[in-house]
């Protein structure tokens, strides 16, 4: 079966199920592994944001947006020529990939006989659904379930090691200018680690918000977690958040790797927030995932 992915949690989907071999065509955000490089094609660009301030990134966005102007570009020709059996895309997020609407009109006046999977998840357990959709329609449902099965056993043990402990109050800030509160699966992946989220709006999409608001929650530990931003990256907005809030921790955290990815990784998300929350009831992560911010 020939894929291709049109979001990079799709991608990552795909590489977990072992189907890499069968991955022909990529965004140019998605992470492909160097053995697999080669055989991949972009078929969809867009911006290159890297350098930007999140000020100016929301400004570019918004002004976009206003002129209906899409943020991404399918290259049509590159598509057709992959032939591609099934395409994975979403209609969740216009700023995270291009709309399935506009794949399925493309699909449809190139000629592709591919299917087209959007994949929509607001709550942790809707992102392990997305994993057995991906794998029904990619015809390795034994592989999907055994992977779900694997992410479940270990959210599980996280839950058994912080039972019975205090849940801190935390605010995850998505992006900080303006800034953004925690939507969609981000309060399920607090709840799993032990916390207790504020300021959030739990199996809805992200709002902005204002540092008072978010002061007003008074969160107990802080993550900052700007979506498209690796830890260095999150870690020098996290340094400027830290002065909104003088009686919080606060934590930089990988948020591509960990938590805005609505793919397996969640659940190394999950383990990770339970090592800020708990430290002495899990293990620590890789210290190139979180940071705490003086």
């Amino acid at each position: 079966m020939r894929l291709v992915s049109l979001l990079p949690s799709a991608t990552e989907i795909v590489y977990a199920l072992g189907l890499g071999d069968d991955l022909v065509g990529v965004t140019f955000e998605c992470e492909v592994p160097a053995a697999y490089r080669a055989g991949v094609t972009v078929v969809v660009g867009g911006r290159d944001t890297r350098g930007m301030r999140p000020g100016e990134i929301d400004a570019y966005v918004k002004g976009q947006l206003a002129a209906g102007t899409d943020l991404y570009t399918l290259h049509a020709g590159a598509l057709a020529g992959l032939d591609p059996d099934l395409i994975l895309t979403q209609d969740l997020c216009r700023v995270c990939a291009l709309p399935a609407g506009r794949v399925a009109d493309a699909v449809e006046h190139l000629g592709c006989r591919a299917d087209v999977l959007s994949l929509d998840p607001y709550t942790l357990d809707d992102v392990l659904g997305t994993i057995l959709e991906v794998g029904a329609a990619a015809r390795v449902p034994d592989r999907a379930e055994a992977l779900v099965d694997g992410l479940r056993a270990r959210l599980a043990a996280v839950s058994a090691a912080v039972a019975g402990r205090p849940r801190r109050r935390v605010a995850v800030v998505e992006w900080i200018d303006p800034p953004f509160g925690a939507g969609h699966w981000i309060p399920d992946l607090v709840r799993a680690a032990g916390g207790g989220p504020v300021a959030a709006s739990p199996g809805a999409r992200s709002t902005a918000t204002t540092w008072a608001a978010l002061r007003a929650a008074r969160p107990e530990v802080v993550l900052v977690t700007p979506c498209g931003f690796d830890l260095d990256g999150a870690a020098a907005q996290a340094a400027e958040v830290a002065g909104h809030f003088p009686d919080a921790q606060v934590w930089a955290v990988d948020a591509d790797g960990l938590i805005v990815r609505a793919g397996p990784r969640l659940v190394d998300g999950a383990e990770a927030v339970a090592a800020i929350l708990h430290p002495d009831a899990v293990p620590a992560p890789p210290t190139d995932r979180i940071r705490r911010v003086a």
